[in-house]
């Protein structure tokens, strides 16, 4: 099923994002915990993230999507980045991808390796975008940035970057973390103005450690509110509660997020089964 179809029926949309195992901590085998704990959710689809550290060699991102659909009966989302990859790299891809019956792909520029040099045939993930929808019969997904991304000049200059996305062939958006939603729904205004009409979910990470936010905020810029600020810096000595704390925060901003009609909120997991049926048992009966 392509993504956007899940939009149509008027209900808040629910997705799942992980992570395929790195090389040194495990095989591709380990994603079955993570799965078989997040089954029972029954997602209305779960992205997976390029690669173990986007190595071009790994398959694992197109092996995992084959085993939610095959196995799960689930809608996978194969994430794809194109700084690394020539274009006939993202041939055979493709090709994998269509043998393996993967129908939807998050078209992504992908974070710069200073110790890797880049590739040039997509300088933009909308030459993704475009190069996707022009070679196969994919639905086609990107991401966008509630308070613009990090190296944007504005949120406007921002949003314009992500209408030609869009216009590329986009038929739906992913938003980055943020913990503060007004930067959602100010994003959101100026994105509708700028008419782009697609589906846009809200991207939550729940807080789990203070280190994973820390490292997160450095990549992302995304803003820390007083209230998460006083969260983290209360419970940063005590784990399980700062864990138990940010499930509460991540509920918070959901019930916001949907009483605000949100198109739909894809959690950042961490492939922490534990903290993703908390949440969603939370707010379920909401959608």
């Amino acid at each position: 099923m392509r993504i956007s179809e899940l939009f149509k029926n008027g209900r808040t949309v629910f997705s799942l994002e992980i992570f395929p195992p790195k090389k040194n901590k495990g095989d591709i085998n380990t994603i079955y915990q993570t799965l078989d704990g997040l089954k029972n959710i029954k997602p209305d689809f779960i992205s997976v993230t390029y690669g173990a550290g986007g190595n071009l060699a790994d398959s694992s991102t197109a092996d995992i999507c084959r085993i939610i659909k095959d196995k799960y009966g689930i809608t996978p989302l194969a994430h794809l980045t194109c700084v690394n990859n020539t274009r006939e790299d993202i041939d055979s891809i493709l090709e994998m991808l269509k043998n393996y019956g993967i129908e939807n792909i998050l078209a992504l520029r992908g974070d710069i390796n200073p110790n890797i040099s880049p590739k040039h045939d997509f300088e933009h993930a909308s030459d993704l975008v475009s190069y996707i929808k022009s070679h196969g019969d994919f639905g086609v997904s990107a991401a966008c940035y509630p308070e613009g991304h990090i190296q944007s000049a504005s949120l406007v200059d921002d949003i314009l970057n992500l209408k030609t996305k869009v216009e590329a062939g986009a038929e739906h958006l992913v938003s980055q973390l943020f913990f503060d939603n007004s930067y959602f729904y100010e994003f959101r205004e100026k994105a509708r103005i700028a008419g782009i009409n697609v589906p846009i979910e809200a991207g939550i990470m729940p807080v789990l450690n203070k280190s994973q936010i820390e490292r997160m905020v450095s990549m992302c810029g995304a803003s820390l509110p007083p209230k998460f600020s006083k969260m983290c810096s209360r419970f940063a000595d005590n784990p399980e509660a700062l864990r138990e704390a940010g499930i509460a925060y991540a509920v918070d901003q959901i019930i916001d997020l949907i009483s605000n009609n949100v198109d739909g909120i894809h959690l950042y997991t961490m492939n922490n089964p534990y903290v993703a049926g908390k949440i969603f048992d939370a707010i379920n009966s909401m959608r």
